[in-house]
C-alpha cells in the first residue's frame, strides 16, 4: 500500500504543477464570476441563467481538465519511459493504473472545489434589472487571486519551491477565505427588497458534476493507455456529446425492446443524470442527497468498469 499512496501522491503533485492546471482553475473560476457581472434583462430569470451557466462552465472545464490530466499523468509517462521505470519495481500494472486514477480524481476534486466556490459566488452576485453589479465581491475575490499568486511567487523566489503547485494550493485557501468574507460581511441586492442568499442547493448539483468528471477521468485514463492527448480528447468529447443525447438516440428505442439500443444505452453514460439544475429551479430539493447517493453508486460501477477495461489494455501495452 505504501507504493500505491506514493504513486498517487506523486501523480497529484505532478498534475497540480502543470501550468495548464493553474490557468484552467483561475480562468474557469474568474469566468464564473464574470457571468454574474453583466445586465441580462431575462425577465426575472437572471439568477437561474447565471446558475445554469456557471454549472456548465464547471462541467466543461472539468472535461478538459480530466482529459489533459489523464494524458499528462499516463500517456506522457508511457512515451517518456517513466512508467517502465516505475513498473520495474515491485508494482503491478493494475496497481499503478489505480494509483494514477486516485491522484487524478484528487486533482479534479481540487479543480471542482474552486469552481464550486465560483458557482456559489456567481449565484450570490446575480441580479435582475433592478439590481446592480456587486463590485465589493469582485474586489474581494480579485484580491484573493492576487494574494494566491503573490504567495506562489514568494515561495518560489525565497524558498525555491515550485510556483505553480504553491499557487494552486494558495488559490484554494484564498478563494475559500474570499468567499467566506463575501458571504458573511457583504450584502447584495438581487432585486428590489430582495437580499442575496447563498443557494446551498447548488452543492449537490456540483457534487453530481464531480461524479461525472470522475467517470470521464476513468474513461480518459483508459484511453490514455493506448492513445495520446488529441485522440483521447476526441474520444472523450464524442462520448460526452453522445451521452448528452443518449435519451433521444437510444432511450426511446430501448424502451421498445430493441437490443442494440438497450446495449448502447447501458454502455454510454447518460450525463443528463448528473444535471440537477432544472430540479433545483423547480424547488424539488428534498430528494437531492438521496439521489446523490444513487449517483455515487452508479459512478463507482461505471468508473470501475472503465478502469477494468483500461487495466486490460494496459496489461497488453508494450512499454519498452
Amino acid at each position: 500500500m505504501r507504493q500505491f499512496f506514493t504513486i498517487a501522491a506523486n501523480a497529484f503533485m505532478e498534475l497540480i504543477r502543470q501550468p495548464i492546471f493553474l490557468l484552467l482553475m483561475t480562468g474557469s473560476a474568474c469566468f464564473e464570476i464574470f457571468l454574474a457581472v453583466p445586465y441580462y434583462f431575462a425577465f426575472g430569470d437572471e439568477p437561474k441563467l447565471v446558475e445554469n451557466s456557471t454549472l456548465a462552465v464547471m462541467l466543461l472545464s472539468g472535461l478538459f481538465g480530466a482529459v489533459l490530466s489523464a494524458s499528462s499523468s499516463l500517456a506522457r509517462e508511457i512515451r517518456s519511459g517513466t512508467a517502465l521505470a516505475v513498473l520495474s519495481k515491485p508494482v503491478g500494472r493494475a496497481q499503478f493504473l489505480l494509483a494514477k486514477f486516485t491522484g487524478l480524481i484528487a486533482a479534479l476534486t481540487v479543480l471542482t472545489y474552486t469552481n464550486m466556490i465560483g458557482v456559489l459566488l456567481g449565484s450570490w452576485m446575480s441580479f435582475d434589472a433592478y439590481g446592480k453589479t456587486d463590485l465589493p465581491a469582485i474586489g474581494i475575490f480579485a484580491a484573493g487571486i492576487a494574494a494566491a499568486y503573490a504567495l506562489g511567487g514568494f515561495s518560489n523566489f525565497f524558498l525555491r519551491r515550485p510556483f505553480v503547485s504553491d499557487a494552486v494550493l494558495a488559490f484554494v485557501v484564498m478563494a475559500t477565505l474570499a468567499a467566506f468574507v463575501i458571504f458573511e460581511f457583504t450584502t447584495q441586492k438581487q432585486s428590489v427588497g430582495v437580499i442575496a442568499k447563498v443557494n446551498w442547493n447548488l452543492v449537490p448539483a456540483g457534487i453530481l458534476i464531480l461524479f461525472a468528471l470522475w467517470i470521464l477521468a476513468a474513461i480518459a485514463l483508459a484511453c490514455s493507455t493506448r492513445f495520446d492527448v488529441i485522440a483521447t480528447l476526441a474520444i472523450c468529447s464524442a462520448i460526452f456529446l453522445v451521452g448528452l443525447m443518449s435519451d433521444y438516440f437510444f432511450g426511446q428505442r430501448a424502451a421498445h425492446g430493441e437490443t442494440w439500443a438497450s446495449t448502447l444505452y447501458s454502455i454510454i453514460p447518460n450525463w443528463q443524470l448528473f444535471w440537477l439544475a432544472d430540479a433545483i429551479e423547480t424547488g424539488k430539493n428534498t430528494f437531492q442527497w438521496n439521489y446523490v447517493g444513487k449517483a455515487f453508486a452508479y459512478m463507482v460501477c461505471y468508473a470501475g468498469a472503465a478502469l477494468a477495461v483500461g487495466a486490460a489494455l494496459f496489461e497488453e501495452r508494450e512499454l519498452s
